[in-house]
């Protein structure tokens, strides 16, 4: 039905404009604003901002000139937003490419006191950025009573050296110490003041979480809180059993692996503890020299935590960990959905993967298998025994499978795809781990390629191709292990 002349949009109440705009994501809003006073005035409803997603850096511009940006947003919305995810990203390049070492190029260090002016100056404006975006946040949160979800991730390894965050740096800032301890005492105000929160996730942001912090939580929202996740690259660990113990309603928890002891695992236990859902751990090598598996749970401890949460997941992503040290660490009776195996150097044994398919053969769903170097060991000793293709027959709940770095060969990686079928939702295989044995019919029988694919493709179900572009399976990891986190907690 066509308007009478003169009556447009702009002669809508303000009740059914909001509706309409609620359907527009964040970015065509802030668009939509700049159109007339009118418009603006109902973007900025309330209602309409409940839930706020930013990303700040990365990409091609400054993360400085975006916070402006931020600056206004926060103003607007940080009072009354219900759902927050903020991730907050320095100068993407300002120091990626600094250190010639490839082994190092997805973790770079800060620079020294003998390193080139300019890109100590780059990382000095870099790191000031990241501290001014932070307060900025939690300076317009500090009061937010209504706050649901606050889901922060900060990329902080600028600051972090050999596992560790390196203080010494801090003096290259100006007022460098005074603002972390402004945003500690910030972010202990959010929490304080919170009354009804329920997802709490933050993850690297540099000085923000200590080991004091989730006392200040208060008391309704230490029963309202369902999902828990503290990551960092700090020494001491961040949650106490006490403060645990207060948590009686946490379905799901995401830690440092060397911080989920034995006391933590019995606390969880406790009939006063809702039953635990997720429990994702993240295990990195470089930390291992500072914090060690020592007082980790045990296989006692895993048994008990089972017993009550009979619904129990786990998620662990092992970074730069070597065999020995993962011998150690998949006990048995612990209940394992997804393993991510990451490193530059290190290297997974056919031993591992076989401990791997015999103990998780009834719960593992998703295994990433990625090393990030030149060479492409064989895990196969013998070609008709390939560990992998024993993970694909005996995990029969398989259903992502994710593999650089290693050799496949190809008609093993027709045998996994005919083992699992379609049931195999993902299988990402990189082109370079692909290789071709000439004594099989895939090899012999036309262009090996061709025949791989179509194989492969009849074995899913649906079309397949390999991986061409290595970058996409290699994304940085502590970023990776941060959102599938997040993806496997919202799952319970």
């Amino acid at each position: 039905m066509a308007l009478c002349g003169g009556v447009g949009a702009m002669a809508l109440p303000s009740e059914l404009i909001v509706h309409i705009f609620s359907f527009l994501s964040d970015r065509d809003k802030l668009r939509a604003s700049a159109v007339c006073s009118r418009w603006r005035e109902c973007l900025f409803y309330p209602a309409l901002w409940t839930e706020l997603k930013l990303r700040i850096g990365g990409g091609g511009c400054s993360s400085s000139d975006e916070t402006p940006k931020l600056e206004f947003l926060m103003r607007k919305f940080g009072s009354f937003v219900r759902e927050l995810q903020l991730e907050l990203a320095p100068v993407e390049g300002n120091l990626g490419h600094l250190n010639s070492d490839p082994s190092s190029a997805r973790m770079d260090q800060p620079p020294g006191p003998d390193s080139d002016p300019q890109h100590t100056e780059r990382w000095r404006n870099a790191v000031a950025t990241y501290l001014d975006q932070v307060l900025c946040v939690f300076t317009s949160i500090r009061n937010n009573r209504n706050l649901q979800k606050l889901s922060l991730y900060g990329d902080t390894y600028i600051l972090q050296q050999e596992g560790q965050l390196d203080g010494s740096h801090l003096h290259l800032i100006h007022q460098g110490d005074k603002k972390i301890n402004e945003i500690q005492q910030l972010f202990m105000e959010v929490l304080s003041n919170s009354r009804q929160l329920r997802w709490l996730s933050c993850s690297f942001m540099l000085g923000l979480v200590t080991p004091c912090s989730l006392s200040c939580l208060s008391n309704p929202s230490a029963e309202t809180l369902q999902h828990l996740s503290l990551l960092d690259h700090q020494l001491g660990p961040l949650i106490s059993p006490s403060e645990l113990d207060r948590l009686s309603n946490l379905r799901s928890l995401a830690l440092d692996f060397t911080d989920f002891t034995s006391e933590l695992c019995a606390l969880l236990t406790s009939p006063r503890q809702t039953p635990l859902h997720r429990l994702s751990l993240l295990l990195n090598g470089a930390t291992l020299e500072f914090k060690s598996l020592e007082g980790t749970a045990t296989e006692d401890d895993w048994k008990a935590l089972v017993r009550v949460s009979t619904n129990l997941r786990v998620y662990i992503m092992a970074l730069e960990v070597d065999s020995s040290e993962l011998l150690r660490v998949l006990k048995p009776s612990l209940p394992l959905e997804r393993l991510h195996l990451d490193s530059y150097s290190m290297l997974v044994t056919d031993a591992t993967l076989e401990l791997i398919s015999q103990q998780y053969n009834k719960t593992l769903t998703h295994f990433l298998l990625l090393r990030d170097s030149p060479d492409f060991p064989d895990l196969s000793v013998n070609r008709n025994e390939d560990p992998l293709v024993l993970l694909a027959w005996r995990c029969t709940q398989l259903a992502v499978l994710v593999i650089h770095g290693y050799t496949v060969w190809s008609h093993n990686l027709v045998a996994i795809s005919r083992l699992r079928g379609s049931s195999l939702r993902v299988l990402t295989v990189s082109e370079e781990s692909i290789d071709f044995d000439p004594d099989q019919p895939v090899y012999v029988e036309g262009d090996p390629v061709h025949n791989l694919v179509k194989e492969v493709s009849l074995g899913l179900g649906r079309v397949w191709q390999p991986c061409l572009d290595s970058s996409v399976v290699l994304s940085e990891p502590t970023q990776h292990f941060h959102h599938e986190l997040h993806a496997f907690s919202m799952g319970m």
